[in-house]
């Protein structure tokens, strides 16, 4: 049984998270303090979190980041009334995974918490299939509709980081540091033109992408429908 952590102090809200997901069939575990919810995401095993804001004690910024210094591997779900641009980015550049603000859907919540949990569970992969294309990380190769594709070496590494966090939001920040690393000769801008030439390779129809969304303000989330 999979075990979720609510870190969360509006208790309303929480009764209706933890009995949703006990009836889904997770062990839930929550928590309305900052520091006690802490103490349990570093202590206990848990196989997700999902992370308000702002909270009793400590707030979940400084949980997102504590958590991410011992346990790398954990999601973390922020749910927060906050919506402006800083506070997303603050929180995923903290190391959460993705946010939703509230008022949220709950079974949109459901969906996203099941393909967190899928993804983190598998093994690291070198073969990513979407649509009608194909990822060879081994072969270093790239198939559409069966037939390889050129692809220049940042696209390639572009691509490959968003497909090992399929589902999660990512900066333009995140992704210069993941693919670009720490040379001092690119931009933020960089990011959108590699994500540009890279959608007219990949999507059905780049001017209406798919799989590499755009998210307002603050950078992109590659999704795959199942």
């Amino acid at each position: 049984m999979q075990t979720l952590l609510i870190i969360e102090d509006d208790p309303a809200l929480a009764r209706g998270l933890k009995d949703n997901f006990l009836q889904e069939g997770y062990d839930v575990i929550h928590s309305a303090d900052g520091n006690e919810g802490l103490d349990i995401a570093l202590d206990q095993t848990v196989d997700m979190i999902l992370l308000d804001i702002m909270l009793p004690g400590i707030n979940g910024y400084e949980i997102c980041e504590a958590v991410r210094r011992e346990k790398e591997e954990i999601p973390i779900l922020m749910l927060s009334a906050k919506g402006q641009e800083q506070d997303i980015i603050r929180g995923l550049e903290m190391g959460a995974d993705d946010y939703v603000t509230k008022p949220f859907s709950i079974n949109e919540l459901k969906v996203r918490v099941k393909n967190f949990l899928r993804r983190y569970s598998g093994q690291k992969q070198e073969l990513y299939k979407f649509g009608d294309c194909e990822l060879d990380l081994s072969s270093h190769t790239f198939l559409k509709k069966g037939k390889e594709v050129d692809l220049t070496s940042k696209e390639f590494r572009l691509l490959a980081f968003f497909l090992g966090r399929e589902g999660r939001a990512l900066t333009r920040d995140q992704i210069l540091a993941g693919v670009w690393g720490n040379s001092i000769l690119v931009t933020r801008r960089s990011v959108d033109r590699c994500v540009t030439t890279l959608r007219a390779k990949i999507e059905p129809n780049p001017k209406v992408p798919s799989f590499i969304r755009t998210i307002r303000d603050v950078g992109y989330r590659f999704e795959i429908d199942r």
